[in-house]
């Protein structure tokens, strides 16, 4: 496993995050078996958020499963994001359901502190101000050690840094050999003939590069949001054998090196895997054992559907 200290966040935290979302699905044991192989392949941080499952199913199972595991809580990262409320249609990022929410996933959780919080996905509505007021709160409580946040542009993060005290340390953002577009658009810029061009996110890697904030790239095997993994995906066929070559070479699997793809950018990026088969979660974990030539990285790009201007 690779491990990395984030600027103003927690050290020696792996460059794989287990994410649990899939995670109510399960039963406690298989649960527990999840967690303890990612344990002992390494991974020592674990992704939540509210929505993730029925009132927040997936941090109550953790919370079933984590004792059978005997695996320390301080040997382990637990994040959890806030803001998503499905059963209202609605995001929140008022102070009221800030502290309501982490108040809720502590209990679902079982544990007195969240090592990182992250707002999840923008509130058109919200008031930085406020944000700050939540922030202050949880942090002297002891409540949350780190702050962060999930699919924010920078005039966002702007926005709130104005505010806000606490270093924003991290950003969860999607990406992936098939959803690239953190990278995409410098390399067309000025291009009218297509849409690799289009500047989407107001050049958010850039901007976490430069602030010292941690990508967390979220759905780095999957089509869009919820299409599939790319791996083995018959509209993929120049992907999936520039995969496979490198795969034959390393001794790995292909999802390996698709996590070594995003491993290898110098943003120093973690990257979050959703699966809940041991297995898998093994042999995700072995692309930290891969490297990736400058050569090999560009090949599976543009084996992915780019092109060189």
């Amino acid at each position: 496993m690779k491990y990395l200290n984030i600027q103003n966040g927690p050290q020696q935290v792996s460059a794989i995050i287990q994410g649990c979302m899939r995670m109510p699905a399960l039963s406690a044991s298989d649960a527990a078996k999840v967690i303890r192989t990612a344990f002992d392949c390494g991974i020592n941080f674990f992704d939540h958020a509210t929505c993730y499952g029925h009132e927040g199913e997936a941090e109550t199972r953790f919370s079933e499963a984590f004792p059978l595991t005997g695996i320390r809580r301080e040997d382990v990262i637990i994040q959890s994001k806030c803001g998503i409320c499905p059963e209202r249609q609605e995001f929140d990022w008022t102070k009221k359901n800030i502290l309501s929410s982490v108040d809720d996933s502590l209990r679902r959780l079982g544990v007195d502190y969240l090592d990182t919080l992250l707002l999840h996905r923008p509130d058109l509505l919200f008031d930085p101000a406020e944000v700050a007021e939540a922030f202050d709160t949880l942090e002297q409580s002891g409540k949350v050690r780190f702050f962060g946040v999930s699919n924010l542009i920078p005039m966002q993060l702007e926005l709130l840094k104005k505010y806000v005290k606490q270093p924003l340390c991290i950003n969860q953002l999607q990406f992936s050999l098939e959803q690239s577009q953190l990278i995409d658009q410098p390399l067309y810029m000025n291009n009218k003939t297509t849409e690799f061009s289009v500047n989407r996110d107001g050049s958010a890697l850039d901007y976490c590069r430069l602030h010292d904030i941690t990508v967390q790239a979220w759905s780095p095997l999957q089509i869009g949001m919820f299409g599939g993994t790319f791996i083995d995906n018959p509209d993929y066929p120049a992907l999936n054998e520039a995969l496979n070559t490198l795969a034959d070479r390393e001794h790995v699997s292909k999802a390996a090196v698709a996590i070594a793809w995003i491993l290898r950018h110098p943003a120093h990026m973690q990257a979050i895997i959703g699966t809940m088969n041991p297995a898998h979660i093994q042999d995700i974990c072995a692309a930290c054992d891969v490297t990736l030539s400058h050569h090999d990285w560009y090949a599976l790009y543009l084996a992915s559907g780019k092109f060189l201007p």
